[in-house]
């Protein structure tokens, strides 16, 4: 290398050229000589273009690189499109399907390790809201690019199965529960319960007390609250694992606040002995959080009849999982509400000594808004299933599709609940984003439906060629070279970067809109570049193509959490 510097160096200021700005450039990859300043390669003084100009002039074309320019402070190259072509569809010769792009040094920079992903968490004897929509997706997201980079996930449920919600719950139940309504439907039952003693609750003081006493019964032991909070949490488990498997979402730990309420105490025991626990003016536990130590930022972590909180709870949650998993990052996903909450959680676990600390992260994320169904306004979680389900289905069957589906319901379902997901991911996690049943199953534009259509579309051309008894093991990339062809190439190229950068943020915007693009260059080739009728070795070079883009598609769209479907 020109700067005697290793290879890896560079890496930082190397990039693909998106397709977007190939209309002016043929080029492939560009370095920005900014970036080279910036991290100490080059000097940082000096006409940023004249040094470009200057580094160009020691840098040689040959084999590889055919063309080298520059232009305000970027060097541009022009790879070899012969060799281009080659290295770029040669996995999908070797059956490297899924490894496509992860191989590169951009993505090698990255640290592997272990992840525990903490998403979902609903509430316990409370039907999966359409609300919890979004955590899940979105962990179920996280934990499948991370562990597609390299890294071995663990994927948590920590369910809301302790707290003042189960006073009320176990109080109402006793004054307004039926077996056998429980029996017939029994979260529908137990939501029932919990919204009317909630109401009792409010301008009745004994309801409240009733409340209190309950969760107190619980906090010590006491046999008979403990059963029938243990009948409603397997209740709503069973009736949960039902809706992540139609969403294609797994975990490896069903957790909960009630794992840890006896560590909460010890908790509160640490606190105390670290002089870290102060007694407010109302009787309650905080810490204090203020830089001052003036008691400005405090945070309670014990009532003033000595039960835990939530964070309490949290704090403890975080300390056993460390001891337990030992795990080198860890990824809460909730709404933006709980930044404060996950803020005072890290600074907590900071001033105990838990320097791991600032290896935890939260992803928080927006609400979202006109989520209805058509029979009402409370929307939980399988209605909106259903609907997206029924409208697909509905969809297709108006389509005039020359292909027999084996299974139309599964089918709708897979693609239903791709459209949900490309509505959702599509923006900045953290923005509110209005709901919209007609524009997410639209089958064009940016939509799921077209995602999966482009997909399944791809998937007949493969076939075709297997059909056709098109021989696959060797193609001449030489037929591959006009402008069509290319520009998939060139954005494929980019499919490492995408990846890279989504680690860095963990937004799903990027491959989405990633894959997005690539069915658009990919729909405009199927109709230029014709497989049926073309010389066998046009024919062989363009399925080859065609196969890379499928695969690719199909790679992104399960990181995503999608089902990919081969028939449409």
């Amino acid at each position: 290398m020109a700067l005697q510097q290793a290879e890896d160096a560079f890496i930082p200021a190397l990039s693909a050229v998106p397709v977007l700005k190939k209309q002016l450039s043929t080029a492939d990859f560009r370095l920005s000589v900014s970036t080279l300043r910036i991290n100490g390669i080059l000097p940082s003084r000096g006409d940023v273009q004249v040094q470009a100009e200057n580094l160009a002039t020691q840098l040689k074309q040959d084999s590889v690189v055919e063309d080298i320019s520059t232009d305000r402070g970027v060097i541009s190259f022009k790879v070899n499109r012969k060799l281009l072509a080659q290295k770029l569809l040669e996995p999908f010769e070797k059956g490297q399907d899924e490894k496509f792009g992860l191989n590169s040094e951009l993505l090698n920079t990255l640290k592997r390790g272990t992840t525990l992903v903490e998403y979902s968490s609903p509430n316990i004897a409370k039907k999966f809201h359409a609300g919890h929509l979004r955590s899940t997706i979105i962990g179920n997201f996280i934990a499948n690019l991370k562990q597609t980079l390299g890294n071995n996930v663990i994927r948590m449920n920590y369910l809301g199965d302790w707290g003042m919600q189960f006073g009320l719950l176990g109080a109402g139940f006793g004054q307004f529960g039926s077996e056998e309504k429980l029996k017939q439907n029994p979260l529908q039952h137990l939501f029932e319960v919990y919204v009317r003693m909630n109401k009792e609750a409010e301008h009745n003081e004994d309801m409240k007390q009733a409340a209190r006493d309950f969760f107190k019964q619980l906090e010590q032991h006491e046999s008979q609250a403990v059963s029938l909070w243990q009948q409603f949490r397997q209740i709503t488990v069973d009736e949960y694992q039902h809706i992540y498997k139609r969403l294609g979402v797994h975990f490896d730990i069903y957790s909960g606040e009630s794992f840890h309420q006896d560590q909460a105490q010890e908790v509160v025991q640490q606190l105390q002995s670290q002089g870290l626990l102060k007694t407010s003016e109302k009787g309650t536990g905080v810490v204090d959080l203020s830089p001052a130590g003036d008691m400005n930022s405090v945070c309670t972590v014990l009532r003033s009849d000595g039960t835990t909180l939530y964070i309490t709870r949290d704090i403890a949650a975080a300390i056993d999982r460390k001891e337990k998993y030992n795990f080198d990052e860890m990824i809460y996903v909730t709404d933006k509400s709980q930044v404060n909450h996950f803020n005072q959680l890290f600074q907590i676990l900071l001033v105990m000594g838990h320097s791991w600390a600032d290896r935890c992260q939260h992803v928080p994320f927006g609400l979202v808004q006109g989520m209805s169904t058509r029979t009402g306004e409370v929307v939980f979680l399988e209605d909106v299933l259903d609907e997206a389900r029924a409208r697909m289905l509905h969809n297709m069957s108006q389509a005039k599709s020359k292909y027999e589906m084996d299974n139309p319901e599964d089918t709708a379902e897979k693609v239903g609940i791709s459209a949900l997901l490309v509505q959702d991911f599509r923006g900045p996690l953290l923005s509110d984003y209005r709901f919209d049943w007609d524009r997410m199953l639209q089958a064009q534009g940016d939509t799921g439906v077209f995602l999966q259509y482009t997909h399944a579309r791809l998937c007949r051309s493969v076939l075709l060629q297997r059909n056709a008894d098109i021989d696959a093991t060797t193609f001449d990339p030489s037929l591959l070279l006009e402008q069509t062809s290319m520009t998939i190439l060139q954005h494929l190229l980019r499919y490492d970067e995408v990846l890279y950068q989504s680690a860095q943020d963990l937004q799903p915007k990027h491959l989405v809109n990633f894959l997005l693009k690539l069915c658009h260059l990919t729909a405009s080739a199927h109709r230029e570049l014709l497989v049926k009728g073309s010389p066998p070795d046009v024919a062989q070079a363009r399925l080859r193509l065609f196969r890379g883009s499928c695969s690719v598609l199909a790679n992104g769209m399960r990181i995503l959490g999608m089902c990919p479907v081969d028939k449409m």
